[in-house]
């Protein structure tokens, strides 16, 4: 019988894939975005806006990673 995984453990695996999902759909879409917005020739404005997104999306990637990082020191 195999021993029952701990449940701190589980949720940082969900946690971290979590993460790894963000980070490439946020690339993904930020560069999808960039590429359709320079063939519509869509105002700078708009950019940024999307850029602020991404940005957005890998500040709470870091802060989730530190946290997992953390978690694990303990």
């Amino acid at each position: 019988m195999q021993p029952r995984p701990d449940p701190a453990e589980a949720h940082r695996a969900r946690q971290s894939r979590l993460v790894g999902i963000v980070l490439a759909v946020t690339m993904v879409l930020w560069l999808g975005v960039q590429w359709l917005g320079g063939q519509l020739g869509w105002e700078a404005r708009f950019a940024f806006l999307f850029d602020l997104a991404a940005i957005a999306a890998f500040v709470w990637a870091m802060v989730v990673t530190y946290q997992i990082w953390r978690g694990r020191q303990g």
